[in-house]
């Protein structure tokens, strides 16, 4: 899903629409032109990968994550580990996404447009403390209940 890769020396915002498999990442330069967009595994490494393609862009101000509650969760820890301003970034009204369908490269743009907009985003929470470790770390419908003195009640 490579877009077309105009290059850029200036600064530069990244958006990401996240998913279980792949992230579509984007790229919008100081005027929020869109620069490109590209396709990267949800691994360790494919979080680099995605860091180092942003930053070849030019200087990365901030990224727009969708979702980093969920699919989006081990890439905000690694960009934030990275010591990258990461904004939560809400979904498009439902009325514009039926209007124009679904298509990550335009989600992960829009991403990017409103973390360079400073528009429907969150600062996200953190997720490291142990009550978030406990709650992700087993499905809901198989959770046992904690054990006495379990920080996780």
């Amino acid at each position: 899903m490579e877009g077309n890769q105009e290059r850029s020396a200036g600064r530069i915002v990244g958006g990401v629409d996240t998913h279980k498999d792949l992230h579509v990442a984007a790229v919008v330069d100081e005027c929020d032109r869109v620069l490109a967009s590209q396709s990267f595994a949800t691994t360790r490494h494919g979080y680099k990968q995605m860091l180092d393609w942003m930053r070849a862009f030019g200087s990365l101000q901030r990224v727009g994550i969708e979702a980093t509650g969920t699919y989006g969760a081990g890439l905000l820890r690694y960009m934030q580990k990275a010591g990258i301003e990461v904004l939560e970034v809400t979904t498009p009204d439902k009325h514009d996404r039926r209007k124009r369908g679904k298509n990550d490269d335009l989600d992960a743009q829009n991403a990017a447009h409103a973390a360079f907009a400073g528009k429907r985003t969150a600062t996200p929470k953190s997720r490291n403390g142990m009550i978030d470790l406990c709650a992700c770390s087993r499905p809901a419908a198989r959770r046992p209940s904690p054990p006495d003195g379990s920080p996780c009640r």
